[in-house]
């Protein structure tokens, strides 16, 4: 029998500002496709084709203690990629005690800032949506996936499944 591994401890970092003690949650970035379906002649059922990153995965909600000026000050940001985030993760299992690292770093801008019910001597909480145009995700310092939309780049376990694409096009 063995026991999963559960976060144990996680941080998370804005721009490098580490926000430890502040983070109430993080939802992380799912990961998908665009798949739609296709049945061309002859074939006796349908097919789902791949046509890339799926529209909802390009978001990351989180969720801070208080209020943060920094949050606050970079609303509107022109750019796709206008600064970095970081979460860094700790992950245990408690039959083996085994531990692993666990770190998703991207670059986006924020869609959303919620600054959530205010109510004296009431738990205050911000919650933001961040949009990612750059995405890494990295399992014990090991490069897992690495996706760079403006870029073209969509690298799993090595592979950028993207190159020849890119090559086709002229890039």
């Amino acid at each position: 029998m063995a026991l999963p591994k559960k976060l144990k401890l996680m941080n998370l970092f804005n721009d490098g500002n580490s926000y430890l003690g502040q983070t109430g949650e993080v939802t992380l970035p799912k990961l998908g496709r665009k798949l739609e379906n296709w049945r061309g002649g002859g074939l006796m059922g349908n097919v789902k084709v791949d046509f890339g990153l799926s529209d909802d995965m390009i978001e990351m909600t989180w969720k801070l203690g208080g209020i943060d000026p920094l949050v606050i000050q970079q609303y509107g940001a022109a750019s796709i990629s206008a600064f970095g985030l970081r979460f860094a993760g700790s992950y245990q299992r408690d039959d083996t005690g085994e531990t692993t690292a666990v770190e998703i770093s991207l670059r986006g801008r924020h869609e959303e800032i919620d600054f959530g019910n205010a109510k004296p001597g009431d738990d205050t909480e911000m919650t933001m949506k961040t949009i990612w145009s750059y995405y890494k995700l990295s399992i014990d310092g090991a490069v897992v996936i690495e996706i760079d939309i403006p870029n073209l780049i969509c690298t799993v376990n090595g592979v950028d499944l993207y190159a020849k694409h890119r090559e086709n096009i002229g890039l």
